[in-house]
Formats: C-alpha cells, structure tokens, sequence
C-alpha cells in the first residue's frame, strides 16, 4: 500500500440526513480517508467544517465508538454538559453507548478541520438528541425514525 495522495481521495458534501436536516449540514465536507486506504473494521474521516458549519446533529450511538482529534483552527464542541472549545491537538472520545449527544460547530472565521475515527458496527442506532429523529442501520440500510418508532416521513411529505 502507498501513502495515501489526499489531493486522489474525492471531498464528501452533502448528508444522508432526511429533510429539513440536510440542509442544515452546508459548510460541512469531509475526505474518506479509511475507505481510500481500504479499511473495512473502522472509519477514519478528515472534517471540514466552513465558518457557520456544524459537523452533524447532536447525536450519540449504541454501537459505535468515536474518537475526535482537531487538526487546524478552531471549533466549539457542544455535549450534554455544554459547550467547550477545541484548538489543534485537542481530543476527544466518545464510548458506544453513552447517552452524550454531541457535535463541533465552527464559530470561527476561518476553516477548522479535525480527524474523525469511528469503529464500523453491523449493525447501528443513532440517536439525535436535540430533533425527533433516530437512525437505524441495519444490513447497510439507513432507516430513520422518531424517537417512539414511528417512521420518520420528511415534512412536506404525505404521513
């Protein structure tokens, strides 16, 4: 295997997050970097995040650990115990199973970038702490639903 050529990993944008959420996500790209290298047991994601932009909706999941290290500039963390800012160097990790919903916002006026490593469960639940809504993912299926069960129909939809 060669060193990886970042300029060759193509940019993400975009989110697989139902309406009205997607939208919420502009300003956020991210490179794959664990899929580039062929990694299949856990993910290693390289963030952007633009001045304004969030990473994701506050979340945590059942199955999956997450480790956060910031790369370049700077961003706010937002967990359940408030609001912390994370500079170059800093990290973070957040354990399968922890009810801490959380999520990097950049306040900054410049670029913040940070590393993203997750493991890769089967089977998966995401639950977003501050909207209604749950992902399931189950045999490389998304599934999205409120946080009671009911499927989750995007707004302007037919229920």
């Amino acid at each position: 295997m060669k060193k990886l050529d970042l300029a060759g990993v193509p940019v993400k944008t975009g989110s697989i997050y139902p309406p009205p959420y997607a939208a919420m996500m502009a300003g956020r790209s991210s490179l794959r970097l664990g899929q580039a290298a062929g990694l299949t047991q856990f993910g290693v994601n390289l963030v952007t995040l633009e001045p304004g932009a969030m990473s994701s909706l506050r979340h945590w999941h059942r199955a999956e650990d997450e480790f956060v290290m910031v790369t370049e500039g700077e961003c706010v963390m937002v967990t359940d115990d408030g609001e912390e800012t994370m500079r170059p160097g800093d990290c973070v990790g957040f354990p399968a199973n922890t009810p801490d919903g959380h999520h990097f916002i950049n306040r900054s006026d410049a670029p913040a970038r940070f590393l993203v490593i997750g493991s890769k469960a089967a089977e998966e639940v995401a639950t977003y702490s501050d909207v209604d809504l749950v992902l399931t993912v189950s045999n490389g299926t998304a599934t999205y639903t409120h946080k009671d069960g009911r499927p989750y129909v995007p707004q302007g939809e037919n229920e």
